[in-house]
């Protein structure tokens, strides 16, 4: 990853996850010494998150946080319910017993990280149960698209929110089992509802923290 890129991730999960709030100043310089990278590559990151709508640019002031809306969350997750939908239903019809008990200990291992509160086995182990399934549908644009929306998705959020690993555990069995009969519709719905629900949790604790505009 280039430091730009690293700049620009460590930054948007700041803001996403509603730790930097709308109209908030952060300097380059700051970022930098954050992340142990110097100014140069710092600034590109912000810039970079200027042009994805993050920051707004104010003249001797430098770079502040561009409000974000309730829509705009639910917007994004919107798109990767479609999109993980589709992959999901992909993969319902080519997947095989073996790859469902695959995804059966991943999900166990995933259970029991949330209950260790080891949130970083969490997010490791999350992104492997849908990339598993996702990489099993082909369909290497629409994956593309999918990954293009993850960015905006914080990373550290939902283990530590109170009823979502549960909530998570139940969607994630229900997902299995639709891929386990091979029910491409089934499989797509339980997906996009699991995508969207995350959204609007996420939608719900941005508001009440006053992060949203």
């Amino acid at each position: 990853m280039r430091l730009s890129d690293l700049a620009a991730a460590h930054v948007r999960e700041l803001i996403v996850s509603g730790q930097l709030r709308a109209g908030e100043f952060i300097r380059p310089e700051v970022v930098a010494d954050e992340l142990g990278i110097s100014a140069t590559p710092a600034r590109e990151g912000l810039l970079l998150l200027q042009t994805e709508g993050l920051l707004t640019i104010e003249p001797r002031r430098g770079f502040s946080v561009t409000a974000l809306s309730g829509e705009d969350i639910r917007d994004v997750y919107d798109a990767q319910a479609l999109l993980g939908g589709e992959l999901t239903a992909r993969a319902a019809k080519v997947i095989s017993a073996e790859l469902v008990d695959e995804l059966e200990s991943i999900q166990a291992e995933l259970e029991q990280a949330n209950a260790d509160k080891d949130f970083e086995a969490v997010e490791r182990l999350n992104h492997r149960f849908h990339e598993t399934i996702y990489r099993l549908a082909g369909s290497r644009k629409i994956r593309w698209l999918v990954k293009a929306t993850l960015p905006y998705a914080p990373r550290k959020f939902f283990p530590a929110v109170e009823g979502w690993p549960e909530a998570s555990a139940k969607d994630h069995r229900a997902i299995i089992e639709h891929l386990r009969t091979g029910d491409a519709e089934a499989a797509r719905e339980a997906m996009a509802h699991h995508v969207r629900r995350a959204g609007a949790l996420l939608a719900e604790h941005l508001t009440a923290s006053g992060t949203l505009g």
